[in-house]
């Protein structure tokens, strides 16, 4: 028998669906209005130019959510009035309407053009569940949702954001470390944006079992959503990061390889990775120390037979070039006499149960109590023992089993956190705990370490984690599958606000073969974060391990890695300015092409701007590659290609796919030995010929300070006219001068013999030209195997770099 409730107990109800109902009254507020239903109140407010958020509780007042958004409001104009039974807003970027009958919000661009639409199903309430169903459009894509497996296209996929320590997790399996409820939604010639602003555990359907609706919830919490609008994906992208905030610039060599391993011990074997890297002339510039270099594994020590001496040990490395990275996990051993446990405890800084027993459980040292990093306090105190590291030599600082992880994997429920002065319980505070241990360690590489910028890398984190730290993708697997899963997480982290991302090149669990590590070695030199890590009782995993052949490929494209230092650091710039992703989905520029959301292509993404980059799997030596519209260079040889179609590509294992736009300007240095080392003075320009112009902003600085917000930096714009065949380079900005005295222009794709320089006509210089070195012969049949790549007779000019503003005219 069925026992249905009165419709009017509904609200009283914890298992049937409640609607918010009618609009019983509303009045307008200085930014949007104030309305009320029978079960809930709602607010609108037009946070800045084309964002619009939207809040609706059952409270007498609005969850605070302190973590995420931290853009300021601006004052926007907007017009309000009811019209037919429903409320009209209206900004010059972006309208809405709420219908009075049922609180239905529906959302138009500036000419009316709808973008997306409530359900008839609205805003709603399962006991303590809070849901927004949406209107499923036709032919409607959704992007992003950061760390999140499966295709780029997120259509008829449901994910869940709760931040879980997962070991070798498969290529579709969802949750992983990190949550970012942030997504794109794609129409026809229009996008939008939906960030949801709740921290407890929430479910995103894109269409999943049903083709009615899409929706977001959380399982408790208030529903609290900014819609964002703008013209473009990247719009978008930059307004969302905007609202919670951008990258901060990093440290220079935070962009050179990364060498980790679980773990390197003791100080000699360190010291000798360190030497057979500069023996080997392979650039790096990071070592990590892993929780090996601990005493029985506690954070804030180091083990005295292991490392007896960490500090020379650290003075020695850095006199090599090297920078050193260590763990630190949240766990605080439970022993008497351990300094950091004595003073959680006596200070009250750890997560605590309700009777305000502290929360105890299992991890690497043994029963460990954890910091609450959401108190004020803890996050003073951790700052403070973070000098341990510093006086040490530590530049860098690795936070990992942060979600919190701990043996078992089931953290209890009931608790609780300070929440900054909002006590709340492990449900509300779990997605933002390793993002507020990220905050802390941030604060104090700052306090410890003044005007040195911080490098963070954290495996957990909530939207906005961003501002704090760099994020890789956890304990991937050293399979074909998973270094292509990886591209795709760095591409959606992109999506998401977090242009800083990498994982862990040759897979942490499990042996990469020879070819599988040699391709994922060419892939990782184009991620923003270049790191290598394997686990224990593993095979030896650096570079030089998988044989001479392997040795040689990797050389090469770290060398590649570290010529590209001008362009890259340069995109790092420009995206701590814009929030925009350094490794980009081709869903950002080419929205509209429905190819790159194909299994096929949808890998590719665009790297600094300028390079596509196509990955492929280490066993294919020809593979399909998708150009998009436009014109593309083939980088290692030139061959000038025509996009909108699909092309076949040879790619050996020395040779990854990589296309560079026509029109396109990169910047481009001598090897070093790791990124502080002097060049030869040299900046090599590489100008693509096309049929479209582009800006270059090349950026310096001293790599290191923060001297550069004061001025002490070195800028300048060049700037390529494809209309009148030129290329302008504007008077240099900032108070700080080149590293480099000499430019050398190379043209490619141009046929001109001369150009003009001023009042000058300059004949051009030409020579055969190699992105990659040349590996050595193995084979009785040269080049069979890994054939040499080159551009012959290239032109090029070199000319005094000067601080005026020059101009080169003639190409054609």
């Amino acid at each position: 028998m069925t026992h249905n409730l009165p419709d009017s107990n509904r609200k009283t109800s914890s298992s049937r669906y409640l609607p918010i109902g009618r609009i019983e009254n509303w009045k307008k507020t200085a930014d949007g209005f104030l309305a009320s239903s029978e079960v809930a109140q709602l607010q609108i407010t037009v946070v800045r130019g084309g964002i619009i958020r939207v809040q609706a509780s059952r409270n007498t007042f609005f969850d605070p959510n302190p973590y995420s958004v931290v853009a300021p409001a601006e004052s926007v104009d907007f017009s309000l009035e009811e019209i037919e039974d429903a409320i009209h807003l209206k900004t010059a970027e972006i309208q809405l309407q709420m219908e009075l009958v049922n609180g239905i919000c529906s959302f138009f661009d500036s000419t009316g053009s709808l973008l997306n639409k409530d359900d008839a199903l609205g805003i709603s309430w399962i006991g303590t569940e809070v849901t927004c169903y949406k209107e499923l459009q036709a032919n409607e894509k959704f992007i992003g949702l950061g760390e999140k497996t499966g295709n780029l296209n997120r259509s008829g996929r449901a994910y869940t954001n709760w931040n879980t320590d997962y070991f070798g997790y498969g290529i579709n399996d969802d949750p992983l470390y990190a949550s970012i409820p942030f997504y794109i939604g794609l129409l026809e010639e229009k996008a939008y944006g939906i960030y949801f602003d709740n921290t407890h555990k929430s479910v995103f359907n894109f269409g999943a079992s049903t083709d009615r609706f899409s929706y977001f919830n959380a399982e408790d919490g208030d529903l609290d959503y900014y819609f964002i609008h703008q013209p473009t994906v990247a719009g978008i992208i930059s307004s969302y990061a905007d609202l919670t905030g951008k990258m901060k610039m990093p440290p220079k060599w935070a962009l050179g390889y990364q060498q980790c391993r679980y773990s390197y011990y003791p100080d000699r074997e360190v010291l000798t990775l360190a030497n057979t890297f500069r023996d080997k002339n392979m650039p790096a510039d990071v070592i990590y120390l892993d929780i090996h270099h601990m005493e029985e594994y506690k954070v804030f020590t180091f083990d005295g037979e292991k490392f007896a001496d960490p500090k020379g040990l650290i003075s020695r490395l850095k006199e090599k070039g090297f920078r050193v990275i260590v763990i630190l996990d949240p766990g605080i051993k439970t022993e008497d006499g351990y300094i950091p446990y004595e003073e959680g405890k006596s200070q009250g800084l750890f997560v605590k149960y309700p009777d305000t027993q502290d929360y105890v459980a299992q991890v690497w040292p043994g029963y460990c109590a954890f910091p609450d990093f959401t108190n004020p306090a803890t996050r003073k105190w951790w700052m403070e023992k973070m000098e341990f590291y510093t006086e040490a030599g530590v530049d860098g600082f690795w936070t990992d089993m942060n979600e919190p992880a701990s043996w078992g994997q089931f953290t209890p429920n009931l608790i609780e956190f300070d929440y900054d002065g909002n006590t709340s319980s492990h449900r509300k505070a779990r997605n933002i705990y390793g993002m507020q241990m990220a905050k802390s360690t941030h604060e104090g590489s700052l306090k410890n370490l003044p005007n040195q910028r911080p490098f963070v890398l954290t495996r957990s984190g909530f939207a906005g984690v961003q501002r704090f730290a760099a994020l890789w993708t956890g304990d991937n697997v050293s399979t074909e599958e998973h270094m292509l899963a990886g591209v795709r997480l760095v591409n959606s982290l992109g999506l998401s606000g977090i242009p800083f991302s990498g994982y862990d090149l040759g897979g942490f669990a499990g042996e990469a073969t020879q070819s599988l590590y040699a391709r994922w070695m060419s892939i990782a030199a184009f991620s923003p974060l270049f790191r290598a890590h394997t686990m224990i009782n593993s095979n030896d995993a650096e570079p030089w391990a998988f044989g001479e052949e392997v040795e040689e490929i990797s050389r090469t494209y770290m060398n590649l890695r570290y010529k590209l230092l001008p362009t890259l650091y340069s995109s790092f710039r420009k995206s701590s300015q814009t929030g925009l992703p350094i490794a980009a989905s081709l869903a950002i520029a080419y929205s509209n092409d429905p190819l790159v959301f194909l299994p096929a292509y949808q890998n590719q993404y665009l790297f600094c701007d300028s390079f596509l980059i196509a990955p492929v799997e280490s066993f294919k030596e020809i593979m399909k590659v998708y150009l998009p519209e436009g014109d593309w260079y083939y980088f290692f040889t030139d061959q000038p290609l025509k996009g909108g179609k699909v092309i076949y590509q040879d790619c050996p294992l020395n040779n990854l796919p990589v296309y560079v736009k026509a029109g396109s300007i990169l910047a481009l240095q001598n090897t070093v030995p790791h990124t502080a080392a002097e060049n030869d003075g040299i900046l090599s320009i590489h100008l693509y010929a096309g049929n479209e112009g582009s800006e270059y902003i090349h950026y310096e600085d001293d790599g290191l300070s923060f001297d550069f917000e004061s001025g002490e930096y070195y800028e300048r714009i060049f700037r390529f006219s494809a209309s009148d065949q030129k290329l302008s380079i504007n008077e240099a900005t900032g108070n700080f001068s080149s590293q480099f005295d000499k430019l050398r222009i190379y043209f490619h794709g141009f046929t001109t013999d001369t150009i003009i320089l001023g009042d000058e006509n300059i004949s051009l210089e030409q020579k055969s030209f190699a992105f990659l070195d040349k590996l050595t012969e193995f084979d009785p049949l040269p080049d069979l195997n890994y054939p040499h790549l080159s551009i012959p007779k290239l032109k090029y000019l070199d000319i005094k770099l000067q601080s005026e503003k020059m101009e080169i005219a003639g190409l054609f």
